[in-house]
């Protein structure tokens, strides 16, 4: 199976890849911007038709789209995220390869939901920021193609590479500063946001799963569990054998970027961050993953716990 990858060095693109590369029976060929790439072309800004002409010489028999943004104003946002899914799409209408696509789509893309409830993919989406907005008009852009495609929502990713940017990343950071410097305690801020956290590599086995599957639309690739984000610290202080105590602050006023492992001035009199992501969720997210079961057989195997030692691991060897 000849497989095209696009993205091949973001986050889930690189676990994507080593997933594909440990297939003897898949044929590989990165697609990116980068030197690395095998070949070297962007989405955002190069033609359908330049791209048309690559996939009727390779003639993969899927294309798995990685790239994206998650970071920028809502020009570049749209530009990488929305833009590029339609040069894709183009490019696949055109050519005669007759391949799959694989896009990976985002939780974001359903905005806020009820705490206590788990989000199937039937849900109506309500993107509360640009990058949601993007992320689903990416995905009306698959499903309206025409195309034999499928779309992989992918909760809150987890795991080694995290970025360091990530709530995630953050508080392995802050908890990483505190040990350095032998505070005795960690203080710490918007940690009552829930997610559904998945691990990177579950990630990656839902694409290699979807890769060779027949299944379209939409599968929400997740847990089925949401994690209190002071739930996870307790967890990584565990791990990490930090034996401080973890102090959650009132939220200082200002932007949510303030959220995690950031000191407030004493005349701080805010409530408590209620939002510490950036991806217009609201306080709660929890996937519905049984559409990922029955369709691709798909199940999470690695838990939280694992994610987060992998996190600190990385972490630690940065004291």
């Amino acid at each position: 199976m000849r497989v095209l990858l696009i993205g091949a060095n973001g986050y889930i693109g690189r676990f994507v890849a080593d997933r594909l590369l440990a297939d003897p029976a898949v044929q590989l060929t990165a697609l990116g911007r980068g030197d690395d790439a095998d070949v070297r072309f962007d989405l955002a800004s190069g033609s359908p038709g330049a791209l048309t002409r690559f996939l009727d010489a390779v003639h993969p028999g899927v294309v798995i789209n990685c790239a994206g943004a998650i970071r920028g104003g809502a020009r570049e946002l749209t530009r990488h995220n929305t833009v590029a899914v339609a040069t894709v799409c183009e490019a696949l209408r055109r050519s005669g390869c007759g391949a799959r696509l694989v896009q990976i789509g985002c939780s974001a893309e359903y905005g806020p939901s009820q705490p206590g409830s788990s989000t199937a993919e039937d849900a109506v989406p309500r993107p509360g920021g640009p990058y949601g907005v993007s992320k689903l008009a990416a995905t009306e852009l698959v499903l309206g193609s025409g195309l034999d495609a499928v779309v992989l929502r992918v909760f809150s990713p987890a795991g080694p590479g995290t970025p360091a940017g990530s709530p995630l990343g953050r508080l392995a950071e802050a908890m990483r500063r505190a040990m350095q410097s032998g505070d005795g305690e960690l203080k710490l801020g918007g940690l009552g946001a829930q997610r559904d956290f998945v691990d990177v590599r579950d990630v990656a086995r839902a694409v290699h799963a979807a890769s060779l599957s027949a299944a379209q639309g939409v599968i929400n690739i997740g847990s089925g569990r949401a994690v209190r984000l002071r739930d996870a610290a307790a967890v990584l202080a565990r791990v990490a054998g930090y034996g401080g105590a973890l102090h959650e602050l009132d939220a200082p006023p200002g932007p949510l970027r303030s959220a995690i492992g950031h000191p407030r001035a004493d005349s701080d009199h805010a409530a408590p961050v209620p939002y510490p992501y950036p991806d217009g969720c609201g306080s709660w997210q929890q996937a519905d993953v049984r559409t990922a079961r029955d369709r691709l057989g798909w199940r999470p195997r690695i838990n939280l716990e694992e994610s987060l030692a992998d996190i600190w691991m990385e972490a630690a060897c940065r004291i």
